[in-house]
């Protein structure tokens, strides 16, 4: 597997399947603290923070991500908390750009 800090986002059709849970799980790995739902089709993740500041200051820096990937997730803000999942809407679920961005989000955080 590739490091995905090194790969960027790319374009998909509607005419490419989403990844194999086989695929999913080879690579869930990489981006610890992420989970699929039930069928597959998205991962996220919830990450705290000490107060609305902090909270805000790293949604603003995923919105600098998403916009630069070029590839959006859905967000849910709190005062302390955001959740974040991502899937692929073009091809009804998971790909590789999903995974990489979480791998950039997560280097956000990281100690």
């Amino acid at each position: 597997m590739t490091d995905l800090l090194k790969q960027h986002c790319r374009r998909y059709t509607k005419d490419e399947p989403p990844m194999s849970a086989e695929a999913i799980a080879a690579i869930v790995g990489q981006v610890p603290g992420w989970s699929t739902d039930a069928d597959h089709s998205s991962i996220a993740r919830e990450f705290k923070f000490k107060n609305y500041y902090e909270t805000m200051a790293f949604v603003n820096a995923l919105a600098w991500i998403a916009h630069g990937e070029d590839h959006h997730p859905d967000i849910e803000v709190g005062y302390n908390r955001c959740r974040v999942r991502y899937t692929t809407h073009s091809i009804g679920g998971l790909s590789e750009n999903d995974f990489i961005c979480a791998a950039r989000i997560d280097r956000l955080v990281s100690d």
